[in-house]
């Protein structure tokens, strides 16, 4: 059963100043979604990978229905082997989940272009 959904759209413009700055990127991005990304990036595609990561911060809140009452970092996207985006939620986040929820499955969908990124997150109900 579907508890939740969230959809969010961010301009990627707007990580160009995170992208540069180490403090903001550390206040809202998990060390795992940092870790090796200006290696692989140019910085209009690490402003993307950002933007996208934002998005789907940001539309957990929504499908969970609590806005951010957790940290940002809590909610992170990391990617199997195969490449396809999958959503870790760990401490406060989690907690709140696992209350709200119980047993739950979470997916996540990303997409990005130049100018734009969209995240579309389901909560499931286990």
């Amino acid at each position: 059963m579907i508890f939740g959904i969230g959809c969010d759209i961010v301009d990627v413009a707007r990580m160009k100043k995170w992208v540069n700055d180490e403090k903001m990127l550390h206040f809202v991005f998990n060390e795992r979604e940092i870790v090796g990304a200006e290696k692989k990036y140019s910085e209009q595609k690490l402003c993307e990978h950002y933007a996208a990561r934002f998005a789907a911060k940001e539309a957990f809140s929504k499908a969970l229905g609590t806005g951010l009452v957790f940290s940002v970092r809590d909610v992170f996207i990391e990617k199997s082997e195969n490449g396809s985006p999958f959503l870790i939620v760990e401490n406060k986040a989690k907690e709140i989940l696992e209350e709200k929820v119980g047993k739950y499955n979470v997916h996540v969908s990303l997409s990005h272009e130049k100018s734009s990124a969209i995240a579309f997150v389901v909560i499931e109900r286990l």
